[in-house]
């Protein structure tokens, strides 16, 4: 294979998904090149994932920083141009469903470059999300439609994507837990944390449905104080959330809540793993949680992720103080009880990496 592949990832989602294809290619001899638009910029949002990945320097670093989406968006296509004029990659690869995915997808696609976007067909139904709105774009905008799972194949048929572009090839992501297993347990973030003798409920929070509106965030502030009242909650606390919080005077009723800043790939991965159970809106932690055999909670009404429900460890929960409440009981009742199991879905076995590599070396 000697086309050119152009990765493009932006925030931290894209970046465990970009390191099981990188590696794959290079098991290929393909040439590659990798492009942070910088969509997220800190060291615990971006830098750190690299490390903890092995993922290589980019080639490129955009730098485009933070912004409402329609800025953020804009900003990634004017930085895309010039690198995609420069470079003249015979595919672009783009990753699930960020604004810099659909940004660079866009550019691509006026410029008569080949996209790939992995973690194709994936639909929550729901518009209201931002990203919903990315993946329905980016899907029509590519030539090769790799899928994580088949509930997402029939979603692309539906919508009249002809079948020959599409290629199932199971969970990139997992492909990066299930190597990294291993050393996020040797991270020992549980240990440093003092949690090792204690149970403890890992949470995460970023949505804007749930942290944008006070009169959620105040109830999700209410389920959490709850929770602290049974057993030890740790929560990660992304920055936008944590500006919420502090804007609305909510940080005070969380006293009894341990608050730390956001976490590395492996220290969030150890902690989901010992968890008694995740309480998230993350849609990687509700497929990670599904490989890991561990409870999760999500705080939406709907998921694009289907089959962590039907298949996984995942259940959608309202974000109300009196449904978290209820949830929970039923969570710690049925793990006690040895009643929470799930499955491992369909293609969720480490071979995703390999496989979308074999898949884009196919096209002609």
């Amino acid at each position: 294979m000697t086309r050119t592949l152009l990765h493009v990832v932006g925030a931290r989602p894209n970046f465990m998904k970009v390191a099981p294809v990188l590696a794959a290619g290079s098991a290929a001899g393909v040439r590659q090149l990798l492009v942070h638009t910088g969509q997220h910029y800190d060291h615990a949002m971006s830098d750190s994932f690299f490390t903890d990945l092995g993922l290589p320097r980019p080639d490129e670093h955009l730098g485009v920083g933070s912004g409402s989406h329609a800025e953020q968006t804009a900003r990634i296509m004017m930085a895309m141009e010039p690198v995609l004029d420069k470079h003249r990659p015979d595919w672009l690869v783009v990753y699930g469903d960020v604004n810099s995915t659909i940004a660079a997808a866009l550019v691509a696609a006026k410029k008569g470059i080949r996209i790939a976007h992995v973690e194709a067909g994936l639909r929550s139904r729901d518009r209201a999300m931002p990203e919903e709105i990315n993946r329905i774009l980016t899907d029509q905008l590519a030539d090769l439609l790799l899928t994580p799972s088949r509930d997402a194949d029939g979603n692309l048929l539906a919508e009249g994507i002809p079948a020959e572009r599409i290629g199932f090839v199971g969970n990139v992501m997992v492909d990066t837990l299930l190597r990294l297993r291993g050393a996020a347990r040797a991270r020992g973030a549980v240990e440093s944390l003092g949690l090792a003798d204690r149970p403890f409920v890992f949470v995460t929070l970023h949505r804007p449905s749930n942290v944008d509106d006070r009169a959620t965030l105040t109830e999700l502030a209410g389920a959490l104080t709850d929770l602290a009242g049974q057993l030890t909650v740790v929560f990660a606390v992304h920055p936008r959330t944590r500006q919420r919080l502090a804007d609305w005077g909510l940080t005070a009723a969380l006293a009894g809540v341990r608050l730390l800043d956001p976490l590395g790939y492996l220290e969030t991965i150890n902690l989901a793993e010992r968890a008694a159970f995740v309480l998230t809106d993350s849609g990687g932690l509700q497929e990670e949680t599904t490989v890991l055999g561990v409870p999760c909670l999500t705080a939406r009404p709907n998921t694009e992720r289907p089959v962590t429900v039907t298949e996984g460890t995942n259940r959608l929960v309202a974000s109300t103080r009196a449904a978290i409440g209820q949830a929970t009981t039923r969570v710690l009742a049925d793990r006690a009880a040895g009643a929470f199991s799930g499955r491992q879905p369909e293609g969720w076995d480490g071979r995703a990496g390999e496989r979308i590599i074999a898949r884009i070396a196919a096209m002609a």
